[in-house]
């Protein structure tokens, strides 16, 4: 391969024909086309997090088996051109190709608007055949109004069908069907409420192409995620699904460790492989260690490890579920950004109107959509509730949680400048204010949490999330908290630098107070006062040594406080001492 002086990368191309003909940089996918081929199935699904390269290889597909054009010339110097048998089918079939990633509305009205004018295009890449003499006053008639977006949704339902018949028709041979981000408008509907009306569309425009059509020879679908078949792929038998659990294909979409390294050197990049790693590699597909291709090229082009995934989707849907999660995900993803990982039940389909009473639908949603990686994954394991274990896979990602999905997603928009005020005055040792804005921030969450007095959960969540989104690069903060507040605290142990300190201002500096949290709900019901809730907090505190941890890192000064909640009250006690003296 040529050095990247001659080869550009190509950010945001996803033409296969472009990329060949003007001499892009291609990381050869192409054994994927043998793959299509050679399976024995009539329709294939692949789902995968989005800018993994599902156009792109879609768009290889389409050049593949075009029968309109002369496109040999585009696999000579490709893995492909080596397989006789494979290559024998290139340039045999009609090919339609239709990406529905762009289909998202408010509306279904617009919704529809916008997939009448995608059908319509379609049908006017191939108006060739109106010429032909093969189709009846009546067919032409309807294919002038697929072209015109004047026909009836149940015209628009049928034009896929219909229009893989009149392939057929006047090239004598069945034609292959590629439809690129299928679900995108399934999302929008289920989203903005017209989820009823979209997959009842979508399962008469799919279902009749895919199911039991005899002028079809392959049908190849990707997206986000896998519906299920009850909700739109009903009685379709002939489709395979190859998510990313599935080792087949695994490695086609995305990079692997020998193209990222390859990449690299042809790029004469200063980015080394093992930051690029830590940023961007840590997905596992079928068991293939996988890196984001978006965010590879484009710290390729920036000379940055930047972060450049997470700002090409809003990612709706996922937000919601975030803001209507309980406790126990908030909780799981404190877990996560910590560097834990969490056991939870997967599978690779999703049936969208139980997505509110599924509680694991929403990890479905983030390991699907790219948020997280999954291992030790059990196909038919023993246990009903958990198959897998859940981390987040790379640094990328850990930003995003901690400022989007936290930040944005469970906390209100307009307290993170109160959370980064209070972790401010922890940073600089300000334990007073620090007390007296963390009581005024309890006063005003606990109204929005809407909490009672018995269950202040929600609100020590959002509290342990912020502080972990605001304090991430100067502590490692530790969360163990077990159920109702008699047993919960929260280590924030700053991260050392190994230097040398030439006065115990400059250690202060360099090594800021360790800082041990209690919480506590007042028990009142036992008779318990504020002056005997701090007394157990302390002998707590005492009787669990968290100092000794905190001091395990080198940590000489520790800093204590004590939170004890009374429905919206809340006092703090902090103090500067060793445990062993209490």
């Amino acid at each position: 391969m040529n050095k990247l002086e001659k080869k550009e990368l190509p950010i945001g191309v996803s033409d296969f024909k472009k990329i060949i003909t003007e001499s892009l940089y291609y990381i050869d996918k192409s054994l994927f086309i043998k793959e299509v081929v050679g399976s024995g199935a009539m329709v294939l699904l692949y789902p995968r997090p989005r800018r993994f390269g599902k156009t792109l290889n879609l768009s290889m597909l389409k050049y593949f088996y075009d029968c309109s054009e002369d496109n040999s010339d585009l696999f000579k110097d490709l893995a492909i051109s080596n397989e006789d048998n494979i290559m024998k089918k290139q340039g045999k079939h009609p090919v339609i190709f239709i990406t529905l990633k762009d289909i998202k509305a408010e509306t279904v009205e617009h919704c529809f608007e916008k997939i009448y004018h995608e059908i319509s295009k379609l049908y006017k890449v191939h108006k060739n055949i109106l010429t032909n003499g093969s189709m009846s006053e009546l067919d032409i008639e309807y294919y002038n109004k697929i072209m015109s977006e004047t026909g009836t949704r149940t015209n628009f339902e049928t034009s896929l069908k219909n229009l893989s018949q009149y392939l057929f028709e006047h090239y004598k041979i069945n034609p292959v069907i590629l439809i690129d981000e299928y679900d995108t408008p399934i999302h929008a509907g289920y989203y903005n409420n017209y989820y009823k009306e979209i997959i009842g569309f979508m399962q008469g425009f799919l279902g009749g192409a895919l199911k039991d059509n005899v002028y079809l020879e392959k049908g190849v679908l990707t997206g986000i995620l896998r519906v299920a078949r009850e909700s739109i792929f009903s009685d379709l038998n002939n489709i395979r699904v190859l998510s990313i659990l599935n080792k087949e294909s695994a490695d086609k979409f995305g990079f692997t460790d020998t193209e990222v390294e390859k990449l690299l050197i042809d790029a004469n990049s200063n980015l080394s492989f093992a930051d690029v790693k830590n940023s961007y590699d840590g997905y596992n597909f079928g068991g293939f260690d996988i890196y984001n291709p978006w965010s590879i090229l484009n710290s390729l082009q920036e000379s940055h490890l930047g972060h450049y995934w997470a700002n090409t989707s809003s990612n709706k849907l996922i937000k919601t579920m975030c803001q209507e999660a309980d406790d126990s995900v908030k909780e799981d993803i404190g877990i996560l950004i910590q560097g834990g990982s969490i056991k939870k039940y997967i599978q690779d389909h999703i049936v969208f109107p139980e997505l509110k009473e599924n509680k694991n639908a929403i990890w479905n949603f983030f390991l699907m959509c790219g948020y997280l990686r999954y291992d030790n994954y059990i196909l038919n394991g023993d246990s009903w509730d958990t198959n897998a274990e859940l981390t987040i896979p790379n640094r990328e990602i850990l930003v995003l949680f901690a400022t989007n999905i936290v930040t944005n997603w469970f906390v209100r928009p307009e307290k993170t400048d109160e959370l980064i005020n209070i972790a401010t005055c922890l940073i600089n040792g300000d334990i007073e204010k620090f007390k007296h804005e963390f009581t005024e921030y309890c006063q005003e969450s606990f109204s929005y949490y809407d909490v009672s007095d018995k269950n202040p959960e929600k609100f020590y969540h959002a509290f342990v999330l912020g502080m972990i989104t605001c304090l991430r690069d100067r502590y490692i903060i530790k969360s163990n908290r077990e159920s109702g507040y008699g047993r919960s605290d929260l280590l924030l142990i700053p991260i050392v630098e190994a230097e040398p300190v030439s006065s115990h201002t400059d250690y202060q500096t360099k090594h800021p107070n360790g800082i041990i949290f209690e919480f506590k709900k007042l028990n009142e019901s036992r008779g318990e006062t504020f002056e005997k809730a701090f007394s157990n907090g302390k002998r707590q505190l005492l009787e669990k040594r968290y100092d000794l941890e905190m001091q395990s890192y080198g940590i000489k000064d520790i800093t204590y406080i004590i939170a004890v909640f009374k429905g919206k009250e809340v006092i703090l006690q902090s103090f500067n001492t060793d445990l062993s003296v209490l």
